[in-house]
């Protein structure tokens, strides 16, 4: 039987134990750890640690919309494509790495290991490259979307809806181009072994949108919509 993990950055410390496949792990509840978890750092890291200001609720459901969202859905496409080729797959928080994720973003550094989609079962090399795949393609798609959202509304620089639209925007585009680092326990190393033109198209796609499309850019598309 084999066994593998398919995780935003993979969880490196903890193995489920043989409950995870039986059942006794909700993983609704693991999500929603999961959730609140890079949302509270990602809060945290957004106001500089300074958790009694007046902007912290804001920067608390910008951070669930665009933090909280990015993970979850990156964990659940693993998920949905290891079940689709018959693999038990479930989702586990790793409940000390969130802890460590919240205390270090007090320090002004965000570092998001908050769980795995573990997944067991028979799959091609194909098969395996797609489970990986989904995670990093699901939050590309998102920053795509967010992005499509910011040129058509064209939010004034500075309000809450330009925050909103350019982190879900800048952090989707960063974490889909960072799982896909071709070596260790990353996405991208999978997906490498299975397709290189797959692989090359996917970083590709990532760089444009983390490095070459900037507020400036942002700028002159929204002026063709005016």
């Amino acid at each position: 039987m084999k066994k593998a993990s398919d995780i935003t950055v993979r969880n490196l410390f903890n193995t489920p134990g043989e409950g995870v496949f039986q059942g006794q792990t909700n993983d609704n509840f693991e999500l929603l750890k999961a959730w609140a978890g890079t949302t509270l750092a990602y809060a945290i890291l957004l106001v500089g640690g300074n958790v009694v200001s007046r902007v912290f609720l804001t920067a608390l459901w910008i951070s669930a919309v665009v933090c909280g969202l990015a993970f979850v859905l990156h964990e659940l496409a693993h998920r949905v494509v290891a079940r689709r080729y018959g693999a038990q797959a479930h989702f586990v928080a790793n409940n000390g790495m969130l802890l460590v994720s919240i205390v270090i973003a007090f320090l002004g550094v965000f570092f998001a290991a908050p769980g795995a989609v573990w997944h067991r079962g028979y799959l091609t090399r194909r098969q395996g490259g797609l489970i990986a795949l989904a995670g990093p393609a699901t939050n590309l798609v998102l920053a795509l979307l967010f992005l499509v959202a910011w040129v058509l509304v064209d939010p004034p620089s500075g309000s809450i809806t330009s925050a909103l639209l350019r982190t879900g925007f800048k952090l989707n585009a960063w974490i889909g181009l960072f799982n896909m680092i071709p070596a260790g326990p990353f996405d991208g190393a999978k997906v490498l072994n299975w397709n290189v033109v797959v692989f090359g198209i996917t970083v590709a796609v990532g760089v444009v949108l983390a490095f070459l499309v900037n507020d400036d850019v942002v700028r002159t598309l929204s002026g063709f919509f005016r």
